[in-house]
């Protein structure tokens, strides 16, 4: 029987946000991945942070992804393990990234596929679909993606939230709207399985869901028709592969992840995610006890940046030698640019800042939040150098820890949290740090919990 392998091609970190125990790869030369597809768990996600990237960029590091994969089944099946591996581009539920660039990639190399599926639903951060209509949650009321600030991004704005529309704005018009395939929710919730059959030549399907027992249902009608030979493309959001993987619950509940934090110590936070729901979190945590708030005004970038790093990292020795809490951040607003490659550049410069103070941070942090979507991707990467980490679970709703590994040169064993920009209530980035820091209780309370 063939092992059903999950490979997800992420383009930011925060795809695992609905998983656990599974490998995140920061590296994509055949040795690792043919390690994480020899893994017991039945995925694993290559993080390829193309969205912090042009769309000709995006292209050659998927490409290169999807070759050395290739080759990765390719020497596996030779060795005598058979494998059926399901392929997903995950990517942002509020229709953000490179799409129509990544999928198109994939199928080149990957394929021929029957149909590539948009299922951005993602049910922790309060996106569902309805009737081809993707909502984000405000108050408890469906508001469309097209009329938040998602939409308006400088690189990947887009002007309707009816998918088919969407797939055809995207695509130019190369897949128009009434070519688009759509899985309502009645067809999601009853019995898909023969329109599933009958899907050939890379069609594009969007599909409905409200929660998760709709994608639930629906993955094990994807399942039996690969098992009769359909071959199939997912560009999605987290929720759909929490249905594909169907894993058993956490190890450690997220209210007791402050089992993982090292030695009881206090942790840092770092905050590169400048959406507004980032800067409300901030403000939050910022009146929690105990915090030391560091910001780096980005306007000093990049003439400045060495003296910006010393500052942060001198800071943030102090701060957590008193047993705060250093909070790095940086300047709040969008920037505008003249172009999209002026803002790609303006990001990685700030990125780099930010990376440079994780390196330079107390060996002897007890636990790392990383706040935003590209700020974590290049925290596991390159501020921690971590060529793989594994999932322990979530400490809440949408937001992964990972550890770095116990033989880390500078910080072994820490659990490092993955907290999209666009996630939790105005509460939640404060959430995650008492959870992890345990204010309420005192030193030796702490270390004993």
């Amino acid at each position: 029987m063939p092992n059903t392998k999950i490979i997800i091609l992420d383009d930011d970190p925060t795809g695992s946000q609905t998983v656990h125990s599974c490998l995140l790869l920061t590296r994509w030369d055949v040795a690792t991945l043919k390690t994480a597809l020899l893994d017991e768990a039945p995925l694993f996600f290559v993080l390829t942070n193309t969205r912090g990237m042009d769309a000709a960029r995006a292209a050659d590091i998927t490409r290169e992804v999807c070759r050395n994969l290739k080759v990765a089944l390719d020497e596996v099946v030779s060795e005598g393990r058979l494998m059926n591996p399901l392929f997903i581009s995950r990517s942002d539920s509020t229709l953000r990234g490179h799409y129509p660039v990544e999928t198109d990639v994939m199928a080149e190399e990957l394929g021929p596929f029957d149909a590539h599926f948009l299922v951005p639903a993602f049910f922790e951060g309060g996106r569902i679909t309805r009737d081809g209509v993707h909502y984000l949650m405000v108050d408890g009321e469906p508001v469309p993606t097209s009329e938040t600030e998602f939409a308006k991004d400088s690189v990947f704005g887009y002007s309707t939230s009816y998918l088919p529309d969407y797939v055809e704005e995207k695509t130019r018009g190369r897949i128009a709207s009434r070519q688009v395939e759509r899985f309502f929710l009645p067809c999601v919730r009853g019995d898909a399985l023969p329109r599933l059959l009958g899907l050939k030549d890379n069609v594009c399907c969007v599909v409905d869901a409200e929660v998760q027992a709709d994608l639930n249902h629906f993955a094990r009608q994807i399942k039996a028709a690969a098992k009769r030979g359909k071959r199939f493309l997912f560009r999605s959001a987290a929720s759909l592969i929490t249905a594909l993987a169907g894993l058993p619950p956490q190890p450690v509940p997220a209210e007791r992840m402050a089992e993982y934090v090292r030695n009881g110590k206090p942790g840092a936070v770092v905050v590169g995610s400048h959406v507004k729901k980032s800067t409300a979190q901030l403000a939050e945590l910022l009146k929690q006890p105990g915090m030391a708030p560091i910001e780096i005004d980005v306007g000093r970038l990049p003439a400045e940046r060495t003296t910006l790093v010393e500052a942060a990292c001198r800071e943030s020795a102090r701060a957590h030698a008193l047993g705060q809490t250093p909070v790095i951040y940086t300047s709040r607003g969008e920037r505008q640019f003249a172009s999209q490659a002026e803002r790609l550049a303006f990001g990685e410069a700030v990125s780099a800042t930010l990376m440079d103070i994780v390196r330079g941070l107390p060996p002897t942090l007890g636990f790392l939040i990383s706040k935003g979507g590209i700020t974590s991707n290049d925290t596991l990467s390159s501020g921690l150098a971590l060529p793989a980490s594994r999932v322990l679970g979530q400490v809440l709703a949408g937001c992964s820890v990972v550890r770095c590994p116990y033989d880390h040169p500078r910080y072994p064993g820490m659990p490092v949290v993955i907290f999209p920009g666009n996630v939790g209530d105005d509460a939640a980035l404060a959430t995650v740090w008492r959870r992890l820091a345990r204010p309420d209780l005192s030193p030796a309370e702490q270390l004993a919990a």
